[in-house]
């Protein structure tokens, strides 16, 4: 692997990992599911059973009452391990309202993702994605 290419896989590995965050707060469940590999692993932030394979997956988060949330994605580390696998680890901000409300109710949760990557016909894809919470932070 060439430098270059190790440059792309980390940009589209740190895309993928700002999209989930994106398509979450879209409310895109189908979006969301195609992230991971038909038979991946992911944990909730808030803990839990691992849910296991795409369809699980997406099905987990469609059955979550509607809500308004905002996911910030950042301090995104990614290790490319080879051509086809990478390991990564982000830190994210939540904050959430009911559907139809515009001010978020507290706490916001401060957590993140330990990620496992692998590429895909379709590109990068989280094989396991689990989650954890660190920390939260009562709004006035």
């Amino acid at each position: 692997m060439t430098p270059l290419d190790r440059l792309i896989a980390e940009h589209d590995i740190a895309r993928l990992m700002t999209r989930f965050g994106l398509l979450n707060d879209a409310a895109d469940w189908a979006g969301v599911a195609d992230m991971f590999t038909q038979d991946a692993r992911f944990v909730r932030p808030a803990g839990g059973d691992a849910i296991v394979g795409r369809e699980a997956i997406q099905a987990s988060f469609a059955s979550r009452p509607p809500r308004k949330s905002c996911h910030l994605i950042t301090n995104i580390v990614v290790d490319v391990t080879s051509a086809e696998t990478a390991t990564g680890r982000c830190t994210l901000l939540l904050y959430a309202a009911p559907a139809g409300a515009d001010t978020a109710v507290g706490p916001a949760l401060i957590g993140g993702f330990r990620d496992r990557l692998v590429r895909t016909a379709e590109g990068w894809r989280f094989a396991e994605r689990v989650g954890f919470l660190d920390l939260k932070v009562n709004l006035p």
